[in-house]
C-alpha cells in the first residue's frame, strides 16, 4: 500500500529524483522488469470451440446417439432430420455467444493514449504503455490518469472517480495526507490518483507506483478474467431433464428386451421397436424450441429498452429475487442538484424560492456569479457542484452568460481546498458586490451581519444558531451544504486581504445527486413481487442511507453497513448477515463481488446493476449483470448479461416480468412436448406388452415429434404474458420443472393421449378385419392392409389430439375462453397448419407411400376427430374443479 506512506518515503523507495525524473535507460530497465503499462487478457474462444460447447449437453448426446443408431439401421431420413436439429441448435447458440466477452477489451480502451512525465530532466509526452513505476507524472484539468499514482504535489486538484469508486462528485486530492493502512476505502485514498480516472480541476504531480495489471483497474481485469461461468436455473433443469430422459430411454430398451424374451419374439424386431420407443421418449425439437423461445424473448425485450447479450439470461431474470443496484447513475441521476435552500429565516424546497424576494434573488445571484462553470441548455462544463448551482439559477431565468455581462467580474480569489471558499468582485451599477461562497463553518466565521427581512442586521447568537440548525437539518438528509455571503464596496480597488472580512450572511443551499423519479414505484412493485432491492455504492453511508430511505429500500440505519466493516468478517459470517442488510456504503469492487457471492450462497438468484468500471466484476459474478447503456462504461457493458438502453431502473422490473413470462412459456413448451411423448411411449409400450402389432411406425413418431409437436410448442413460446405474473413470488430456482402439480398434469394427459391412440388403433383393427368379438381386442394373423389402416387412425389421433392438447397449456387454471381462444393467433395457426399437414401426409400419394399410411374414409375422419378433441374437453372440465378449489 502506498497511501499510508509519506511522499518522501515513496520517493526514496522507488529511487526517484523529483526534479529530473528517471533516465531513459532506467525507464527501459523498469519496463523490462514490470512490463508494459497495459492490461493483458486471456485468449478468447474460437468459433469452433463455441460451436462444440453448444453440443455439451446430455439431451444433445442422446439425440446424436439416436441419429447414429438410425443411420446404422438404414433409417437415413430419421438420422438426417435429427442431425439437422442438433446442428441448427448449436449454430443459434454459437452466434449469440460469439458476441459476448468484450469486457477486458473495453478495459484496454480505457488506458489513456498519452502521459506527461519527467524524464532526463525535461517534460516529455509519451505513450501511456511506456509509463513505468517511478515515473514522475504531471496532471492538469482534462487529463486522464495513466496509472496508479502517489501524489507528491497538488494545487486544488480534483479527480472524477465515479466510474472506479462510485463517488458521485470529483474528489479533492491532497498530496500531504498520510492515511491509515487499515480500513481506508478506495474512495477515501485522497493522496492517490488511479488509472483511467479524470482530473477535472486544478493540477498536480505524483510518482507512478503501479502500472498495468497491478493497478486498481488491473485488479478488476483479473477478477473478470478469473470468474467462472455458472449455469442458469433453466440450463440446470434441462441438464437434469436430459439425464432423466436418457435413463428413461435405456430403461425402455431394457424392458422391451425382457418382454421379447418372455414373449419369445424376434429379438432383432424388438430391438427396432425399442429404438422406436427410445426415439419416442426424447423430444427431438426441444433444444431448438427452447433456444428459439429465448430468442423471441430477446426480441420482445429490445422493444422494452433491454438488450440481452446471452440467451439464457432471459429465463434467469424470471427467477431473480434480489436486485443489487449501484446508487450513482442507476438509482440516482448522477447529476448534483440543488434541492433545498435557507434564506430570510426560511428553510424549504428550492421550488418554493421566490425570485421577487430580494434576499432569495441575491442568494441565487451570488451562486451564479461566484462560479467558474458554464451552463446552457446545450452544454455544461466545470465542477458538478458549480454546474448544479448554475442550473438552480437557470430555472429562475438567472443565466450565467447574461449575468456575467450585466454584473462584470473585476476581481476574484479562486477556490482553495484549505480555505474551502471562493470570492469574486462584481460591478453592480454604481457599487461593487463582493460575493463569497463556501463551506458553512468557514463562511460563518467571516460574517458579522446577516440579511434578514429586507434589512442588514448584526449577527446574534440566535441567528447563528438558526443558521447552524438549518445546516444540520440539510446535512442529516445527506445534502451537501454551501453558504453564501456578500458585502458592498464603493471601489473595485479593494485590498485582496480584506475581501473576505466583515461579510453579510445571505443563506444556504443544499444539494444531492437525487433519486430517479420513476425508481420509487419500481422498487415498491419489486417488494410486492417478493424481490429485495439492495443498494451497493462507493458513496458515504449517510448519503447512501438517505437515498435508500427515500426510495423505500431501507427503513432503519442498522440496515446500512460500511465496506470497512465487511473486511472484518469472513464470507460465512457475511452470508449469515446479508439477508438483513439493505445498504452497503463505501465499498470497493472486491466488496461488491463478496456481497453478490453472499446473497448467492443463501440460494438467491441475484441481479446486479451498475454503470462503472468498479461494477464490472460484480456484474459478471451475479446471475444477471445489468449495465446502463447511456452512462455505462464499455467495461460494465462487456461484463453484463443485459444492457438497459434508457438507463432506467424501472426497465429492470419490466425485464423481470418478461423473464417470468418467458420461463412460463418455455415450461409450457416442455410440458406439452413431454406429455405428448408420454402418450407415444404408453401407446407403443402397452401394444407391445399385449402382443399386438406396433400401432405406430418410427417415421410416424419422428413426424409427430419434429413437425406436429414443434409448431404448437413454438407457438406456446410466443404466448402473450400473464398480466398477473408479477403478483406471484419469484419461483424457487431449485424447484423441479414438474413441481406444483405439473408432473401429475403431464402424466395424466400423457395417459389420456396414449389411451386414445390405442382406442383408435383397436377400432381400426376391428373395423378393417370385420371382427365383432370383444376379446381378444386385437386378433392374431391380421392382414397387413388392416394393420396399416389401424396405424393410420392411431397416427392421426396421436397427432391431432396433441394439437388440441396445446390449448390446455395456455393456463393451469383459467379456461381457454377466459384466456381468450384467439389471443395467441400463432397457436391457432399452428393447429390449423398441423391438421392440414396431417391431411396432406394421408391424402397425397407420394407422402402416403413415404409414411406407409392409408387414405382414411369419411367415417374414419369422424371417429378420429371425436377422439382427438377429448383431451381439450376433459381438461376444461378439470379446470372448473381447480378454480373452485382455489377459491
Amino acid at each position: 500500500m502506498w497511501f499510508d506512506k509519506s511522499k518522501e518515503e515513496v520517493i526514496k523507495e522507488l529511487s526517484v529524483d523529483t526534479i529530473n525524473g528517471i533516465t531513459s535507460e532506467e525507464a527501459a530497465k523498469r519496463k523490462e522488469k514490470y512490463g508494459a503499462n497495459e492490461l493483458t487478457e486471456k485468449k478468447g474462444k474460437s468459433k469452433l470451440r463455441l460451436f462444440f460447447e453448444q453440443l455439451n449437453d446430455p439431451l444433445i448426446y442422446i439425440l446424436l446417439v439416436a441419429a447414429a443408431i438410425s443411420g446404422i439401421l438404414g433409417e437415413t431420413a430419421d438420422a438426417v432430420i435429427i442431425a439437422f436439429v442438433v446442428v441448427l441448435n448449436a449454430v443459434i447458440g454459437m452466434v449469440q455467444e460469439s458476441k459476448a466477452e468484450k469486457a477486458l477489451e473495453a478495459l484496454k480502451k480505457l488506458a489513456t493514449p498519452k502521459a506527461i512525465v519527467k524524464r532526463d530532466g525535461e517534460l516529455k509526452e509519451i505513450p501511456s504503455e511506456d509509463v513505468v513505476p517511478g515515473d514522475i507524472i504531471v496532471l492538469d484539468a482534462g487529463r486522464y490518469v495513466p496509472c496508479d499514482i502517489r501524489l507528491i504535489e497538488t494545487a486544488n486538484l480534483k479527480v472524477e472517480e465515479s466510474a472506479l469508486t462510485g463517488e458521485s462528485v470529483p474528489v479533492e486530492k491532497d498530496a500531504e495526507l498520510i492515511l491509515d493502512s487499515n480500513g481506508t476505502a478506495l474512495g477515501d485514498q485522497k493522496n492517490m490518483a488511479f488509472m483511467s480516472t479524470l482530473a477535472t480541476y486544478g493540477r498536480g504531480s505524483g510518482v507512478a507506483v503501479s502500472t498495468g495489471m497491478d493497478t486498481e483497474i488491473g485488479k478488476i481485469a483479473k477478477m473478470l478474467e478469473n470468474q467462472e461461468e455458472d449455469l442458469t436455473p433453466l440450463q440446470k433443469k434441462l441438464a437434469e431433464l436430459g439425464k432423466m430422459l436418457g435413463i428413461a430411454a435405456l430403461g425402455i430398451c431394457a424392458v422391451m428386451f425382457l418382454v421379447a424374451i418372455i414373449q419369445k419374439r424376434d429379438v432383432f424386431e424388438m430391438f427396432l421397436t425399442a429404438i422406436s420407443l427410445a426415439v419416442a421418449a426424447i423430444p427431438e425439437g426441444l433444444p431448438a424450441i427452447v433456444t428459439i423461445v429465448l430468442a423471441m424473448g430477446v426480441q420482445k425485450m429490445i422493444k422494452k429498452n433491454a438488450i440481452v447479450r446471452k440467451l439464457p439470461a432471459v429465463e434467469t431474470l424470471g427467477a431473480v429475487n434480489v436486485i443489487c443496484s449501484d446508487k450513482t447513475g442507476t438509482l440516482t441521476q448522477n447529476k448534483m442538484t440543488v434541492t433545498r435552500f435557507y434564506a430570510d429565516n426560511y428553510l424549504g424546497n428550492i421550488n418554493t424560492l421566490k425570485i421577487d424576494n430580494p434576499i432569495h434573488r441575491l442568494l441565487l445571484e451570488n451562486l451564479v456569479l461566484c462560479n467558474d462553470a458554464t451552463y446552457s441548455e446545450d452544454s455544461k462544463t466545470g465542477d458538478p457542484t458549480e454546474i448544479a448551482l448554475l442550473e438552480a439559477g437557470f430555472k429562475y431565468n438567472l443565466i450565467k452568460a447574461d449575468l456575467d455581462k450585466k454584473r462584470t467580474r473585476v476581481n476574484e480569489i479562486p477556490f482553495e481546498s484549505d480555505r474551502k471558499l471562493m470570492t469574486t468582485v462584481n460591478e453592480y451599477d454604481d457599487k461593487y458586490y463582493v460575493m463569497t461562497k463556501g463551506a458553512t463553518d468557514n463562511l460563518i466565521k467571516l460574517c458579522n451581519k446577516a440579511y434578514i427581512n429586507g434589512e442588514i442586521v448584526p449577527i446574534t447568537e440566535e441567528i447563528k444558531e438558526n443558521i447552524t440548525k438549518a445546516s444540520i437539518a440539510m446535512s442529516n438528509d445527506a445534502l451537501r451544504v454551501l453558504g453564501a455571503a456578500f458585502k458592498t464596496t464603493e471601489s473595485k480597488d479593494i485590498e485582496i486581504d480584506s475581501l473576505e472580512k466583515d461579510l453579510v450572511f445571505i443563506g444556504l443551499v443544499g444539494m444531492i445527486d437525487p433519486p430517479r423519479e420513476e425508481v420509487k414505484d419500481s422498487i415498491a412493485e419489486c417488494k410486492k413481487s417478493g424481490i429485495k432491492t439492495i443498494m451497493i455504492t462507493g458513496d458515504h453511508k449517510n448519503t447512501a442511507f438517505a437515498i435508500a430511505k427515500e426510495l423505500g429500500i431501507a427503513e432503519e440505519e442498522s440496515q446500512a453497513v460500511f465496506g470497512a466493516e465487511i473486511d472484518k468478517i469472513s464470507d460465512e459470517e457475511l452470508a449469515k448477515k446479508v439477508d438483513n442488510l439493505r445498504v452497503f456504503a463505501r465499498v470497493s469492487p472486491e466488496h461488491k463481488v463478496r456481497i453478490v457471492k453472499a446473497f448467492k450462497a443463501n440460494g438467491n438468484i441475484v441481479s446486479m446493476t451498475g454503470d462503472g468500471v468498479n461494477d464490472a466484476p460484480s456484474l459478471k459474478m451475479a446471475d444477471i449483470g445489468v449495465a446502463m447503456g447511456v452512462t455505462g462504461t464499455d467495461v460494465a457493458k462487456g461484463a453484463s448479461d443485459m444492457i438497459l438502453t434508457d438507463d432506467n431502473f424501472s426497465t429492470i422490473v419490466s425485464a423481470i416480468k418478461e423473464g417470468r413470462n418467458v420461463f412460463n412459456n418455455i415450461k409450457k413448451s416442455i410440458v406439452f412436448l413431454l406429455s405428448c411423448n408420454i402418450g407415444e411411449i404408453l401407446s407403443l409400450f402397452f401394444a407391445i406388452l399385449f402382443g399386438w402389432p406396433s400401432p405406430l411406425k418410427p417415421v410416424h413418431l419422428l413426424w409427430v415429434n419434429l413437425i406436429t409437436d414443434s409448431l404448437p410448442a413454438l407457438s406456446l413460446g410466443a404466448d402473450p404474458g400473464d398480466p398477473d405474473v408479477m403478483k406471484e413470488k419469484p419461483r424457487d430456482p431449485n424447484a423441479s420443472l414438474f413441481a406444483g402439480g405439473t408432473g401429475a398434469f403431464l402424466i395424466l394427459n400423457g395417459l389420456l393421449i396414449g389411451f386414445l391412440t390405442l382406442v383408435a388403433f383397436v377400432v381400426g383393427i376391428k373395423v378393417y378385419t370385420g371382427s365383432t368379438t370383444l376379446f381378444p381386442l386385437v386378433p392374431k394373423d391380421i392382414p397387413e392392409a388392416a394393420v396399416t389402416h389401424a396405424q393410420t387412425m392411431a397416427f392421426v389421433v396421436l397427432s391431432v389430439s396433441q394439437l388440441f392438447h396445446a390449448l390446455n397449456l395456455r393456463h393451469p387454471s383459467k379456461s381457454i375462453f377466459q384466456v381468450g381462444v384467439f389471443t395467441n393467433k400463432y397457436l391457432i395457426g399452428s393447429i390449423l397448419i398441423g391438421i392440414f399437414l396431417q391431411d396432406v401426409v394421408i391424402t397425397v400419394p407420394f407422402f402416403r407411400n413415404v409414411f406407409e399410411v392409408f387414405d382414411l374414409l369419411p367415417r374414419d375422419w369422424f371417429l378420429v376427430g371425436i377422439l382427438s378433441i377429448v383431451p381439450l374437453v376433459v381438461n376444461e372440465i378439470a379446470k372448473i374443479f381447480i378454480r373452485a378449489r382455489n377459491k
